[in-house]
């Protein structure tokens, strides 16, 4: 039921209810293209790039060398798919003709010369000019590439650029329409341009949906206008057409505009307003008209048709996601320790901590995804260097001063704001001298030295005034200030000692008392420090003082000292990281550390699942930029806020789970596996909020499924809740199959008709793949 005031004429809205799920949205497709003989170019003719010199020259495709070592180089042809959108590569070893591309929107960067670990390393015979590093979102490797040419490089730099621009700035419906003709495309197994039965049978597989033959076929016979048993052009048009129809977004367009069949100005104000749309106004509605009706003579008229109503609701202003939310819109003058800060655990990893690999793309891909917080395990290295890797396993190590020369190039390529560098010190103080000597001359005027108010050098400066600085968070040697302090040991608790051993403990211990000057020097605003006790002292506190505490600890003062720990975390900086016991870096919820205003919730970032989710949902907002304002409740001094005792629920949260739109395929290489997708709504944090309900599953259609199912939620601390859209393929003999995934903190929840634009384990765009829900928040 849709939120808001209803006239009174009108009474109800329409209820969505279960329809047939054999077909379902009617999207303005173009015009067919005269029967081409390669219908795949539409799609690089619809992004305007079929004349592009660079894209031409990538559809003929180039013999590039595949870079891995020292001495494995092999030359693979690499070829632009005419759908604009892959990338076709030859195998060593054949292998499903699905696992031979990669997907331009799954590209994080390109970059130009040995500008990737392994190219630095490995690429030394190839020059500069002549190599190229795509690199992948998620857990992909990077592509180490060196073409024959420079001006080859420079083809596949531009080109891919290009690409990737165009993809960005694609609509829903575009992308709906490459989607859809991609699929049309490799359907058309003799490529006549022509659509046999069969033909048409193998495309709906292939988008996910197992169609009763009766009906295919009835279906298929009425766009057979000519009666061949083939079709072609404008018959193809109207099957898809047909396929694509969504009845329950015509059901909401025709409640709104009524027998005429467009809705005006004024009529589309009346719907905005029901959605509960902030400052909802009739130059508002005659704007997204503007904007998103695809027809000219209405669009002239102040009129949009259904077409424009669901170019609209694909939008970013008709997703579940605010898009206020998606710039820097929160007060950034705040003392950093009032913002929930984006941390990396083990950073340097890419794999688990006892055999993966350790490598300097892990921190560009860390800060590639927003993180603000950094962690460098540093030791002893050959030839006074010190080295960093997880000490006493058998991951590889890398050089400490590689690592700050990707702080220095990469760190604020996504976010202005602070970056903070965690320092694990297993170091002796020669080469704890030299990471100082790094630190200053690799990062210059980047790194802060000195406070930046000299009159209250204690208090924490706010992420505004650190815009494009560096911290360090070492320990730090006691001053007049501090004589009796005593200086957290790096291995950070005494629970982690324990578990290397005693004789490890030992020597860490001794270490732990061995403070270099030069370092020691450098930890200005985020002084490693033993939490001792959550009572504050009757003398000035001491913000700059940053303790770190194991999972299990964090959760235990959490457990016992609730309200005090809330209030510690208003003035300090805590740092939690996983417990050692996660050999395969396996992360803790990290929602139960942001309820008691944990700013530092480390995790391990190269390990997808629900956790890493949260992490994503949780800084999704805010542009992105690693930093989000904690509610008042835990920045306030005074405040009384306990997340073990929140209170009587305050907030309703209702979610119509209505619809899906072409979810994808999970085994892309069984043609007759179609999802039963559920959809599962998780609701994340204060104990007493933590809740997950779920739809019915749908059988056999991951194209079109139809659900009509309302869930309902009581809420007590509305501020810190994260919703968890989940959509998973049903099994019965096992557990469920992963499909796609949407994480955002209430508050950026919009009411209202909202499209859910899901995605991937790893964080990637399943684009087309969307939920339909209506969404509807109570407060009392």
């Amino acid at each position: 039921m849709l939120c808001g005031r209803w006239s009174s004429c009108r009474g109800r809205p329409p209820e969505i209810s279960p329809v047939s799920a054999q077909v379902a949205a009617p999207v303005a497709l173009p015009p067919p293209d005269g029967g081409t003989k390669r219908p795949g170019l539409r799609a690089l003719k619809k992004m305007g790039l079929t004349e592009d010199e660079d894209v031409r020259a990538m559809l003929r495709g180039s013999r590039l060398c595949k870079i891995r070592s020292r001495t494995w180089h092999k030359e693979r042809l690499y070829r632009l798919q005419e759908d604009g959108l892959s990338v076709w590569f030859q195998r060593s070893i054949p292998r499903a003709p699905s696992q031979h591309i990669f997907l331009v929107q799954h590209i994080e960067a390109v970059r130009e010369g040995h500008q990737s670990e392994g190219l630095r390393r490995f690429g030394g015979a190839f020059a500069p000019a002549r190599c190229l590093t795509i690199a992948f979102k998620g857990r992909r490797k990077n592509l180490d590439l060196a073409a024959p040419t420079a001006e080859e490089a420079q083809r596949w730099v531009r080109g891919l650029a290009k690409l990737r621009a165009r993809l960005d700035a694609m609509s829903q419906r575009e992308r709906l329409d490459h989607w859809i003709h991609s699929y049309l495309h490799r359907a058309d197994s003799d490529q006549d341009s022509k659509m046999s039965f069969k033909e048409i049978k193998s495309l709906l597989r292939m988008v996910n949906v197992d169609m009763n033959d009766m009906y295919a076929y009835r279906l298929f016979k009425e766009c057979d206008h000519s009666n061949n048993e083939r079709l072609e052009g404008t018959e193809i048009e109207e099957f898809l057409r047909r396929l694509l129809k969504r009845p329950e977004l015509e059901d909401i367009f025709h409640w709104y505009s009524g027998e005429d069949r467009v809705l005006s100005a004024p009529e589309l104000l009346e719907f905005l307003e029901d959605q509960g749309e902030d400052g909802a106004t009739l130059a508002h509605a005659q704007q997204l008209i503007q904007t998103y009706e695809l027809n000219e003579t209405a669009k002239q008229h102040e009129l949009m048709t259904l077409d424009g109503f669901m170019m609209y609701l694909l939008s970013p202003e008709g997703a579940a996601l605010d898009s206020a939310h998606t710039c820097v819109f929160q007060d950034m003058d705040h003392p950093l320790s009032h913002y929930f800060i984006s941390s990396s655990h083990n950073t340097y990893l890419t794999d688990s901590q006892i055999g993966g690999p350790s490598s300097t793309e892990a921190y560009v891909r860390a800060f590639a995804q927003g993180c603000r917080c950094v962690e460098l395990d540093c030791w002893e290295g050959p030839g006074g260097e010190p080295i960093i890797y997880h000490g006493h396993t058998l991951t590889s190590k890398i050089l400490f001063r590689d690592v700050v020369q990707v702080v220095r190039d990469h760190a604020f390529t996504l976010s202005p704001y602070p970056v903070i560098l965690s320092l694990e010190n297993h170091c002796g103080l020669e080469q704890q001298a030299a990471m100082a000597r790094h630190l200053c001359t690799i990062l210059g005027d980047m790194l802060v030295t000195q406070a930046l108010d000299s009159q209250n050098p204690e208090e924490l400066p706010t992420p505004e005034q650190l815009k494009g600085r560096i911290l360090v968070k070492g320990k730090k040697l006691p001053d007049a200030q501090s004589k009796d302090a005593r200086m957290l040991s790096d291995r950070e608790e005494e629970e982690e000692e324990e578990e290397e051993g005693e004789v490890e403990a030992e020597q860490q211990r001794r270490w732990a008392k061995q403070i270099s000057p030069e370092l020691s020097a450098l930890a200005v605003y985020c002084c490693a420090s033993r939490l001792r006790t959550l009572r504050l002292p009757p003398a000035l506190p001491q913000p700059c003082q940053v303790s770190s505490l194991s999972e299990r600890k964090a959760k235990k003062l959490i457990r016992e000292a609730g309200n005090s720990f809330v209030r510690h975390n208003a003035r300090h900086l805590t740092r939690v990281y996983p417990l050692g016991l996660r050999m395969n870096s396996a992360n803790y919820s990290p929602q139960e550390m942001w309820n008691s205003g944990c700013q530092l919730v480390a995790l391990n970032f190269q390990t997808p699942g629900y956790e890493m989710d949260l992490n994503a949902g949780r800084f999704l907002i805010n542009g992105q930029c690693g930093y989000v304002l904690k509610p008042a409740c835990l920045w306030q001094p005074d405040t009384n806020f306990n997340p073990e005792c929140p209170g009587p629920p305050r907030t309703t949260l209702t979610i119509q789970v209505l619809t899906a739109q072409q979810l994808p395929k999970l085994n892309a290489e069984k043609p007759n596996s179609i999802v039963d997708p559920l959809v599962r709504v998780e609701i994340h944090g204060v104990p007493a909020d933590c809740a997950q309900k779920e739809t019915n599953y749908v059988l056999n259609n991951g194209f079109n499924p139809c659900w009509g199912q309302t869930l309902q939620f009581q809420l007590r601390a509305p501020e810190l809740v994260l919703v968890r859209f989940v959509v998973e393929d049903y099994d019965t003999t096992s557990p469920n199959d992963f499909v796609g995934q949407f994480t955002l903190p209430l508050h950026s929840l919009k009411q209202g008709y909202r499209h859910i634009h899901l995605l991937s384990k790893d964080g990637a765009s399943l684009s087309p793949a969307t939920l339909f829900v209506h969404i509807r928040v109570q407060y009392s």
